[in-house]
């Protein structure tokens, strides 16, 4: 028995060495590589310029493009590139262009210097979002076709190692190789900045040469696809429009229209809810987090301190915030574990008051930045979850962009303004007013948890009517 035991766990252990399964690893370290070197990371970068809070919270408006991407998504996911697609399939030729953008745009601004040139920071760095975002786009959708659905868990594990791998190396690595070269850390340095960006730049390469490696997923024509482009061809058929024209329309249909008209059918007048829920339920964490660098720096935190603590400590926590929240999900269900997140992050707002409060002090950093960051992974786990269960298996990349894009607009937005905030009022002002954002988001999961169970119970209802559909095979 015990025997049998141990090669069973191998024998599930053994999903993590499939090739495309380690794959997701690299790709994953590519996905997470850019994001906070065009939030967090350069925010540091900026204030430690002596550039404005204001600014320093107007600029965080690039990451708007990981709000928008829905608008260009479907266009990643049915048009081919010229030459690249031949080449190298749908997925990896929108993969590689995607990545070489994000390389080319990051040494661009390891080129610019904030103080001389900030509109050219600012035009890179939105590169580098657009291109990061259009990635994100082609992984969503590579990652669910390139292996069967038993895979799709150690895929899902591996993206996650590493792209927290990546976002430690694009914060706590940056400010290590930064300080590194710093000779004088008493006043500003462009050079130690403009070094330890064209190190992320070359990081680049790892999912270049991973895209060129793995192999383009074979999958066959959706059935739901196809059925959908036959209704537009046949709305559209008594038009007399010229053919060419008409297939323009019911591919138009098929990648744009089709996608939002299912999530709308199959969830009918709750998913204006559901849509209010994935807009608000990040939204008290987002917009702390574009002033929690700022604060570290006007705090007295040296590069190092911060490194250790937020970028290395704090994304470990996140990691085993994220264990935690997969085990309340499996023992409470989704939707409690989605009410206990959310309330976690927004009262451990609450803990940077306390730490505004003490001054520099290492310690108090410490327990802040390990309650905060244990909550965020409980929250964004169960939130993932939730997630993945709105979405269609036909329109899994689309749908997808949808909800991410949504859940990341109204909080980009609104965290734009957070510099101005804390000049007019204060850090502990802002940190009670991010706190206040999270308590609307309370509501909305209880009647989103109280739709969903009402759904359930008339779905049981119903079917306990309908004859067994065994009896009838």
């Amino acid at each position: 028995m015990k025997h049998a035991a141990a090669s069973s766990w191998l024998n599930t252990l053994s999903i993590y060495t499939h090739p495309r399964v380690l794959g997701m690893l690299s790709l994953g370290f590519s996905a997470g590589l850019p994001l906070l070197l065009i939030l967090g990371t350069l925010s540091f970068w900026l204030r430690e310029a002596g550039i404005d809070r204001t600014t320093i919270g107007h600029l965080s408006w690039v990451g708007l493009a990981y709000s928008f991407k829905w608008l260009w998504s479907p266009l990643v996911d049915r048009m081919s590139l010229p030459v690249l697609t031949r080449l190298l399939g749908r997925r990896r030729a929108w993969l590689l262009l995607s990545q070489i953008v994000i390389a080319l745009a990051l040494i661009g601004m390891a080129s610019t210097d904030p103080v001389v040139n900030l509109s050219h920071m600012v035009f890179f760095a939105l590169a580098v979002a657009f291109a990061s975002a259009t990635q994100d786009i082609a992984l969503d959708a590579y990652r669910i076709e390139a292996v069967a659905l038993e895979l799709q868990g150690a895929m899902a594990a591996t993206y996650q190692a590493g792209y927290r791998v990546a976002m430690i190396l694009a914060s706590a690595g940056v400010l290590w190789i930064a300080a590194a070269v710093d000779s004088s850390a008493a006043t500003y340095d462009y050079l130690p900045w403009r070094f330890a960006y064209l190190v992320m730049a070359g990081c680049m390469s790892v999912g270049i040469i991973t895209t060129l490696i793995i192999r383009e997923p074979d999958v066959p024509f959706s059935t739901l696809l196809s059925e959908n482009e036959q209704y537009a061809r046949q709305a559209i058929a008594n038009w007399h429009l010229d053919a060419r024209l008409a297939n323009m329309l019911v591919w138009l249909y098929g990648a744009l229209i089709a996608p939002f008209r299912d999530f709308i059918v199959r969830h009918g007048k709750q998913a204006l809810l559901i849509l209010a829920l994935i807009a608000l339920y990040r939204i008290s964490d987002v917009v702390m987090g574009v002033m929690s660098n700022p604060f570290y720096v006007d705090m007295g935190y040296t590069k190092d301190e911060v490194a250790t603590v937020s970028k290395v400590y704090g994304v470990l926590m996140t990691i085993l915030g994220a264990a935690v929240g997969g085990i309340l999900i499996a023992r409470i269900g989704i939707m409690r574990t989605l009410f206990i997140g959310a309330v976690l992050s927004a009262a451990t707002n609450l803990l940077f008051v306390w730490l505004a409060g003490r001054g520099h002090d290492v310690s108090g950093l410490v327990f802040t930045i390990s309650a905060d960051n244990l909550s965020a992974g409980i929250a964004s786990s169960a939130f993932i979850a939730y997630l993945s269960g709105l979405t269609n298996s036909a329109y899994s990349a689309t749908q997808y962009a949808l909800f991410s894009s949504v859940m990341l607009l109204l909080p980009k937005f609104v965290a734009g303004f957070s510099g101005q905030f804390v000049d007019a009022y204060g850090y502990e002002s802002f940190f009670i007013a991010t706190a206040l954002l999270g308590v609307p988001v309370l509501f909305l999961v209880r009647l989103a948890g109280k739709a969903k169970f009402e759904t359930s119970a008339n779905e049981s209802s119903v079917s306990s009517n309908k004859p067994d559909a065994k009896s009838h095979t």
